[in-house]
């Protein structure tokens, strides 16, 4: 059986976490490619200019006003886009945040600000969705996780652990979304420049410009399997990683990210 991929002509793209970085850049990709687009975030600013930036193009985009953390608003933003603007065949649960996590000095609030947006944000999207793919047995779903999740790094401690959650969840999920026609994806992109990697004060080994990344994506959900990952020279070399002896590997992102030389309370040098 050939898993369904989103077409514009069957319906309708919702983005969550549109209004910067991916998610937006990603939105007016996809209206140019001739989808209604349901983009959604909590910025109304930042969304009704991306509205306007969409202006001319083969689709449409329209915003809607939501923060992911919120379980019931989330259920009541899907059902307004399918009763508004048809059925969504396309979900990019897009939304995300990072804080750095240091040992030194860790904070409760720190884990669940970031499980609340990174994962729970993203359940509360996948369950409504979900459910009306399924009763009308087809659809596409993509989130948007992190090479982050394929092993722990440092700082990443709330960050990494949550994107690997969503890459535990997209596995266990599958066996069961392919029998339903619901064609499910995870995405583990490297560094992307945007606002959100612009706080990081170390190299990005790999970094890619916003308007690269989304090409990209576009063309793992029109072409690609399961997993969508890239850029590859960041991607292959971090996956091989995972195959090293822990201590080996310890020691190797240890050099590689200069957190010998890291003190307490300040930044690393580089």
């Amino acid at each position: 059986m050939t898993l369904y991929r989103a077409d514009p002509k069957d319906g309708v793209a919702w983005i969550t976490g549109a209004s910067t970085g991916l998610g937006r850049q990603f939105a007016l990709d996809l209206a140019r490619e001739g989808f209604v687009v349901a983009a959604m975030a909590r910025d109304e600013e930042r969304l009704l200019t991306l509205v306007e930036e969409a202006a001319g193009a083969r689709g449409r985009i329209v915003p809607y006003f939501c923060d992911v953390t919120d379980e019931r608003g989330m259920e009541r933003t899907v059902a307004a886009i399918e009763k508004e603007l048809g059925p969504i065949v396309l979900a990019v649960l897009n939304a995300g945040i990072y804080s750095a996590t240091h040992g030194e000095r860790l904070e409760t609030y720190n884990f669940t600000t970031t499980y609340g947006v990174n994962l729970l944000g993203v359940i509360y999207g996948l369950v409504p969705v979900a459910d009306l793919m399924r009763d009308r047995g087809r659809g596409q779903i993509a989130i948007i996780g992190s090479v982050t999740s394929y092993f722990g790094l440092p700082a990443a401690g709330a960050y990494g652990s949550s994107k690997a959650a969503l890459h535990s969840l997209a596995q266990s999920l599958r066996y069961d979304f392919d029998k339903l026609n619901i064609r499910l994806q995870i995405v583990n992109p490297g560094f992307i420049d945007t606002p959100l990697t612009a706080k990081n004060r170390f190299t990005m080994p790999g970094l890619l410009a916003v308007e690269d990344a989304s090409r990209r994506l576009l063309r793992g959900l029109r072409k690609g399997g399961f997993e969508i990952a890239f850029p590859r020279r960041m991607v292959w070399p971090t996956r091989i990683m995972r195959f090293l002896p822990e201590a080996l590997r310890y020691r190797i992102m240890r050099r590689v990210t200069g957190w010998d030389g890291r003190r307490f309370g300040t930044r690393s040098k580089r």
